[in-house]
């Protein structure tokens, strides 16, 4: 009978997986932000009513799901369980107690059966404007990126709330898409909520303790397991990235015992008096997505497969406290993984992949009709990707969004969202770092005003000053470019302009290479040239 029990279990965790996967997928398909309709910058997840994390969908990025996880919890610090209510939705972009800056909305719903609170349901998704100064670098603190909207309820018992609609109305610049979001991720929780509830009758459940208790012992275990053959010891990486105006050291720690894994961001460079520093919660959740990548990839992601990963960290550009600006937080904080995973690569020599781009090439438009004429105003959102490291036995990917795992938007659902035109967007040749491994390549993205039109863009690239470092010989990719059609050069941050009639050119840089070039077999050679990864001079 012990056999036939853990096999339920197990087949009731995977049912649990597949509603939060449906959960994500309303979300997807309801949501108005292109960010999220075609990106998929968003996360789902199911959580005991203690604030524990169940189920995660797969749909979804690390950054968004594993600080998901810690703020649930804080939900629950700020709303007492005698004022949840069936039909309740409680909501927040507070960046240090959500996912790290204002963009992201964060909704959490009790889940209740027979009146008994029996779950909660999450989900995280990235809306196409807050107000301020719109997604960008420039901020001096977070009180310029946009409205702060602290944890309180969306809705009560069924009714949202008028008054917080009407705020949101007035303070950002895409009321239709943004207030949209809102009722889209509300509905994804519904979903969540109404699956869940057929899943139990249908299996005589009342309450998820017994399958909650099998999820986290097996995860626990699991991941223990796999920690317990590392090698153990302490190992530290640097690594120096753009920044706004000068450049940035990260630094870890990383310490390997039987039971734990600890990455430490003692010294780092202190706070930014730009909007690109990160709190710790997201650069917390990267830093556990770099090691669980290479030491328990396949175990489903729960509060207890993660609760061996630890971080630490004294208040720095990684640990930023509030006000610190933070809307562009992902830039850093995608940095992490390259960073830890350059101090794994000492502990596991010959087995971890090179440095990529890491952060997103995305892309905030505000585009409007030129002096005296007519035409449309509206705010545009891209998501861009460069190339990814090389790996010990494989070739970066080309144009592919490592951390993040955010999808490239289609030029047609851009297009459509205001007056641009992407004239180009293609690989980048020779942009993929030389090794035996070749780094993934970038992408070449030209993008203009429609006629009549001009547009000011907020620049959110790094890697253009210091690319991503090849590893065990190999050689580093090409820095990324960011200049308009006639040569000019622009800054790789913050808000600039577009006159009408010019284009901007962006070349997302590429991922370093692996071992030394010179060992790259022929046939690979001949089949980057066939292609056209590299030039024939290569």
């Amino acid at each position: 009978m012990a056999g036939l029990s853990e096999i339920r279990m197990q087949v009731m965790w995977n049912r649990l997986i597949s509603v939060v996967e449906e959960q994500a997928l309303t979300l997807l398909r309801t949501a108005f932000s292109t960010s999220v309709r075609e990106a998929g910058d968003l996360s789902a997840g199911v959580f005991n009513p203690q604030g524990l994390m169940l189920a995660q969908a797969v749909t979804g990025t690390p950054g968004h799901v594993n600080t998901m996880a810690e703020a649930v919890l804080h939900f629950l610090g700020e709303i007492p369980k005698e004022e949840m209510f069936e039909g309740d939705c409680y909501v927040t972009n507070d960046p240090w107690k959500g996912t790290g800056h204002l963009h992201d909305i964060t909704m959490v719903a009790p889940s209740f059966k027979n009146g008994e609170l029996v779950a909660f349901f999450a989900c995280t998704a990235h809306v196409v404007d807050v107000g301020g100064r719109g997604f960008g670098a420039d901020g001096k603190s977070v009180y310029e990126e946009g409205i702060q909207i602290p944890i309180m309820k969306f809705a009560e018992r069924g009714v949202v709330n008028k008054d917080l609609i009407n705020i949101l109305r007035s303070n950002v610049r895409e009321p239709n898409q943004v207030v949209g979001d809102f009722y889209s991720l509300a509905a994804c929780n519904e979903v969540g909520h109404r699956r869940l509830i057929d899943m139990m009758d249908e299996t005589n459940m009342l309450s998820l303790d017994e399958l909650g208790e099998f999820i986290f012992s097996r995860s626990r275990t699991a991941t223990l397991e796999r920690i317990a053959k590392l090698p153990k010891g302490v190992w530290t990486n640097q690594m120096t990235v753009d920044g706004y105006d000068t450049p940035v050291t990260l630094a870890t720690t990383l310490s390997v015992k039987n039971d734990e894994v600890n990455v430490d961001f003692a010294g780092t460079d202190g706070i930014s008096k730009w909007g690109i520093n990160c709190p710790l919660i997201y650069s917390k959740a990267y830093a556990c997505y770099a090691v669980k990548c290479v030491v328990a990839p396949d175990i489903p992601n729960n509060s207890a497969s993660l609760e061996p990963f630890t971080v630490d960290s004294p208040v720095n550009i990684l640990n930023a406290e509030r006000p610190a600006p933070v809307s562009l937080r992902h830039v850093m904080g995608h940095m992490v993984p390259d960073l830890v995973l350059g101090a794994l690569a000492q502990a596991l020599p010959g087995q971890i992949m090179s440095e990529g781009a890491a952060a997103l090439w995305n892309i905030h438009i505000s585009a409007r009709p030129e002096a005296g004429k007519t035409g449309q105003n509206s705010e545009v959102l891209m998501f861009n990707s460069g190339g990814t490291g090389a790996r010990p036995a494989l070739d970066g990917l080309a144009a592919t969004a490592f951390p993040s795992g955010v999808h490239t938007m289609p030029i047609e659902a851009t297009e459509h969202t205001g007056p641009i035109v992407i004239w180009r967007k293609e690989l980048r040749p020779d942009s993929g770092g030389a090794g035996r491994t070749r780094g993934g390549l970038g992408q070449i993205i030209e993008i203009a005003p429609s006629e009549g039109h001009e547009f000011d863009f907020s620049a959110m690239f790094d890697r253009v000053n210091h690319p991503a470092r090849g590893r065990d010989g190999g050689e580093e990719g090409a820095p990324g470019v960011v200049e308009l059609c006639d040569g000019t050069k622009l800054r790789p941050k913050g808000w600039q302009h577009v006159p009408a009639g010019k284009r901007l050119i962006l070349k997302a840089p590429g991922g370093g290479g692996f071992g030394p070039a010179s060992e790259r077999s022929e046939s690979a050679k001949a089949e980057d040239r066939l292609k056209g990864y590299v030039s024939e001079k290569e």
